[in-house]
């Protein structure tokens, strides 16, 4: 093995050989002028070679002779080191046979151990009188902040008293009193060691300010403490061995020095409260955002300039690092024990939970990779945490009972403005009542998003909870406002303008509801948040629907004077009630083009079917009784032409809807058709076709028909009514029932009959 490296080292030298001569000659021929002296170049450099190996042969030619020299000397060592070891067989078999002798000469030892004494005490004579003096010297040292010189000479001081208190001990441990009278003598050596300890602390408490101003005074500072742990494991070695121990020591002043930097990183995370919430409502988002601020520019000073003034054992980063963390999670508990609003718990937990961790703290890029983040602990445990979040959520529930009591007060208020409510941007009459409610739950469920998934799914659970509970208050509000116009239809002013716009905030309620599902819930929970949350949609639909009957209210009441004219005696001879009723419809439904189209659809259908039945109530009254055919023609006639006119209205009013509106005047035609009948003996069939297509009609309706027509004799009457009770007709599916709620007053077979 030694010999192929041998033979590489050679060929790499030959290589580097050649190269340099390579470079050699491309220097000396650089330009055409030069090949004339190649030769002379060749001559020069031959005899370089001469004299080079001239030397090389010589050099190893004394290589030779020293080899030669060792290997003589080696020998010569060899028979040296042989009578050396004879000799000494020789002393230990004299040492053996002079023991005793030895023995006798303890009082030559203790006379040694004296002179040894006396010849320290000689030598720390000149430090001895000088104390005073170098006392002076290390205080003004001291003042002048020149730690280095100081420490040095505090070390000098130190030395001449412990040693002479070490020869003291040796010699007679038990006495005390120059033991003592040494102490005192040096009484104001621990006074300055002490002082100089107060400079070292003042400079590590302000050592992140240090650092970039004076980097060499911090550098001092721990060279002196460095100095101290050195002399303190020196004194506790000898301790094993006799026992002695100078004055003030071990003085532990590495371990100090950690202490006094743990205050002072507790002390600045303490100091960073500088406002309380009675003088600044953002007090806590303050602290916490400052306590960042120092933290991260803390760290980064320590890892990029501290670690080059401490040795690396000391671990100063890793070290800093413990303490901020220990200090912040004592900080947070302390914030966590006060009684702190729910805004304020939202900023702590966020702070503790996410701001610590990301980017802008202890992820922060130059922090890596010395900050594992995955290694810190908690700064609140679990527990504390959880507590925390009851407290909010408790706190929260309250909040949004309060907020929702308001913005329903407040909503109130406006219902019984004179002015109309606003419009939405496509002209449909809304409150804000609706964007109030869910801009809270907005505010409060990204507020929940910045803390955690879970709290965010529990906070959007509470909304749709208090959602149903407001929304039943809601629509209490809703039916006593409208009791309270239908005792007194002119106040308020603006009813049906608000009454719309109440029953298009269920719509809206119901979109904001769907919207904010779709935007804080996840795929994985939406299910189950679903079967807990209660039914809000029939709610809404119920507030809707109570709405639409209330405004369909205030048009028939306005209705009924005309009403109560049809089929009347002035109705015959040429009253114009349903044309008043087309126009009174027509100019309501004019105010209803506010109302978003689903309730707008809803209600026309329902006015379409209502003012059908009031037509036929009328009819089932017996308000008039035809006299002759051609009262029958004439009063049949009108009934038709005012079933066109109302298909007509409805017609127009749901144009755009894409419903069968014709359905219901239908039915006026067909009762019709049974009074027009001229011939009496076809009235069974006439009667039974009406029967056969509205199922619900009953036989005092159909007595009630019979005696408007005023022609039918009694054995009629009960042949019809005995044939229909044999065969009731069947309801289709589809068959939306018109008779069943039309009552004949103090009408029955029998007083027909009679």
């Amino acid at each position: 093995c030694e010999g192929s490296t041998c033979l590489l080292t050679m060929k790499e030298t030959d290589r580097e050989a050649v190269a340099t001569a390579v470079q050699r000659v491309a220097g000396m021929l650089q330009r055409p002028d030069q090949l004339d002296k190649v030769e002379q170049y060749r001559r020069r450099e031959a005899r370089k070679k001469a004299s080079v190996e001239a030397r090389l042969k010589a050099a190893i030619q004394s290589q030779l002779d020293g080899v030669r020299t060792g290997l003589s000397q080696l020998h010569n060592a060899l028979n040296d080191v042989k009578d050396i070891q004879q000799s000494l067989a020789d002393v230990s078999k004299d040492w053996r046979q002079s023991i005793n002798t030895i023995e006798s000469l303890k009082d030559v030892k203790d006379a040694v151990v004296q002179h040894s004494q006396l010849a320290a005490a000689v030598e720390n004579l000149k430090n001895i009188f000088s104390v005073p003096e170098i006392v002076r010297e290390t205080q003004d040292l001291i003042e002048q902040g020149a730690l280095l010189q100081a420490h040095r000479k505090l070390m000098d001081l130190e030395c001449s008293r412990d040693g002479l208190m070490y020869e003291q001990y040796r010699m007679d441990s038990g006495n005390t009193r120059d033991m003592t009278l040494i102490h005192g003598y040096f009484g104001s050596t621990q006074g300055l060691s002490d002082e100089l300890a107060k400079q070292l602390w003042m400079v590590l408490q302000r050592s992140l300010v240090t650092v970039r101003r004076d980097p060499t005074l911090l550098v001092s500072v721990v060279r002196i403490i460095e100095r101290e742990e050195k002399i303190d494991r020196r004194i506790l070695d000898r301790k094993k061995q006799t026992g002695f121990v100078p004055p003030g020591r071990p003085k532990n002043w590495k371990e100090k020095m950690f202490a006094i930097l743990e205050r002072t990183v507790t002390t600045r995370i303490e100091g960073t409260q500088a406002d309380t919430r009675e003088s600044d409502k953002m007090w806590l988002v303050r602290h916490l955002e400052i306590i960042r601020k120092y933290v991260l520019d803390d760290l980064i000073v320590a890892k990029n300039l501290m670690v080059q003034c401490f040795p690396p054992h000391y671990e100063i980063f890793k070290n800093l690092l413990s303490m901020y963390h220990q200090a912040l999670s004592t900080r947070m508990q302390e914030l966590a024990s006060e009684d702190l609003e729910a805004n304020e718990i939202v900023s702590l937990l966020t702070w503790v939970l996410n701001t610590y961790t990301s980017t802008e703290m202890m992820r922060n890029v130059e922090l890596a990779p010395e900050v594992d983040v995955g290694t810190l602990e908690p700064l609140l445990s679990p527990h504390v945490v959880s507590e925390l979040l009851d407290t909010y959520m408790s706190t929260l529930t309250s909040n949004i009972i309060a907020w929702l009591r308001k913005a329903l007060e407040t909503d109130k208020k406006d219902w019984v403005k004179e002015t109309e409510p606003e419009a939405d941007q496509d002209g449909y009459y809304q409150t804000t009542l609706p964007a109030i409610v869910f801009q809270m739950f907005e505010q409060n469920l990204q507020v929940a998003a910045q803390i955690s998934e879970d709290l965010k799914t529990k906070v959007l659970v509470l909304c749709l909870q208090q959602m149903n509970s407001f929304l039943s208050r809601y629509k209490d509000e809703a039916q006593l406002y409208k009791e309270e116009h239908l005792r007194n239809r002119q106040h308020p002013q603006c009813y049906v303008q608000y009454m719309i716009a109440i029953i298009n905030n269920c719509q809206t309620f119901k979109e904001s509801i769907v919207s904010l599902k779709r935007k804080y819930l996840k795929n994985d929970v939406e299910e189950g948040v679903s079967l807990s949350q209660p039914n809000m949609d029939g709610i809404l639909d119920a507030i809707a629907k109570e709405g639409c009957s209330g405004l369909l209210e205030e048009v028939f009441l306005d209705l009924e004077q005309h009403l109560n004219e049809l089929m009347t005696k002035k109705w015959l001879l040429g009253s114009n009630a349903v044309d008043i009723i087309c126009v009174t419809v027509e100019d309501y439904f004019n105010d209803f083009a506010k109302i978003k189209k689903l309730y707008k659809k809803r209600m026309t259908a329902e006015a379409h079917r209502r003012v059908v039945v009031e037509y036929l109530r009328a009819v089932m009254q017996k308000r008039i009784s035809f006299r002759s055919p051609e009262e029958r023609k004439e009063g049949a006639e009108k009934m038709v032409r005012e079933a066109e006119q109302l298909r007509f209205l409805f017609r127009k009013l749901a144009s755009g809807f894409g419903e069968d509106v014709d359905g219901y005047c239908d039915t006026i035609v067909a009762v019709a058709e049974v009074i027009k009948l001229t011939d009496p003996s076809l009235l069974y069939l006439e009667v039974s076709t009406l029967v056969s297509k509205y199922p619900d009609i009953r036989d005092d309706h159909i007595g009630a028909l019979l005696a408007v027509r005023g022609d039918t004799s009694r054995d009629m009457k009960q042949t019809i009514m005995e044939t229909l009770e044999q065969g009731p007709a069947q309801a289709s599916p589809s068959y939306m029932p018109l008779f069943k709620d039309i009552v004949v007053p103090s009408l029955n077979v029998a007083k027909l009959l009679k």
